[in-house]
């Protein structure tokens, strides 16, 4: 079994294929991945002419290396599930139950926020397990770094705690820009809570000074916002994986 959260994946691809390879040659009966953020998962259609699908291609190039896989919540968003692409056995460990259990202890009557009409079912999950309401952004992406959010009418909650979830923090954009929005509506400061922490360039820097009242992400990426470990539900996951 080998362990690789493929954040920066490119860096990472060819070291860890030489890897499995060197197992395989060395005598392992199988070779399985530990992929807590699993890459290229974004790319899930060709957005321009010419481009690459680049979740279908990386897809194949971990199939052709490894027996099976786990990983944590996935971006799934034109896919079923990661069998569609991935041609070996895969298990995928939840991370909605550990942030909803982190909410419940971390923060008091919380408002939890979901960053657009796509995350409603996710978001839905934690708040009935943390016994909070929640709510959805309208989003509008118009590239990386541009982003408009609007909240919903929130005048009934405002001796709530907003706590907004999102999958992947990259640019942060999402998040800075609903920190203030929040705030223009007269809400608290929000707890801004991630799964996989990718923060590219200052985003991190970026969202703590926004105003956020507190940065927490799972430890499925390195980084110095991790506070939620998904440890237990990964080896579940691949306990369950090696049983099969």
């Amino acid at each position: 079994m080998i362990t690789c959260s493929l954040a920066h994946a490119d860096e990472k691809t060819l070291p860890l294929l030489f890897a499995a390879d060197a197992a395989r040659e060395l005598g392992a009966r199988g070779v399985y991945l530990v992929a807590p953020y699993l890459a290229y998962l974004r790319q899930d259609r060709r957005f321009k002419a010419g481009e690459a699908v680049t979740s279908r291609s990386y897809a194949r190039l971990l199939s052709a290396a490894f027996d099976g896989l786990v990983t944590v919540d996935p971006h799934l968003h034109r896919y079923r599930a990661l069998e569609e692409i991935y041609g070996i056995p895969t298990r995928i460990a939840h991370a909605a139950p550990l942030i909803a259990q982190w909410v419940a202890d971390e923060v008091q009557r919380p408002l939890l926020i979901g960053p657009d009409v796509e995350s409603t079912q996710w978001v839905a999950e934690v708040a009935a397990s943390c016994g909070a309401p929640f709510t959805t952004l309208e989003k509008v992406r118009r590239g990386d770094r541009d982003v408009e959010v609007s909240l919903p009418d929130v005048s009934s909650w405002r001796d709530r705690q907003p706590v907004l979830i999102d999958d992947i923090v990259s640019s942060a954009r999402t998040m800075i820009e609903t920190v203030r929005g929040v705030q223009r509506v007269g809400l608290p400061p929000p707890v801004c809570i991630g799964v996989h922490a990718l923060f590219a360039a200052r985003a991190y820097a970026d969202l703590v000074a926004s105003g956020a009242a507190r940065v927490a992400t799972c430890d499925t990426v390195p980084h110095v916002s991790n506070r939620i470990s998904v440890v237990q539900p990964v080896a579940r996951a691949l306990d369950d994986l090696l049983a099969g």
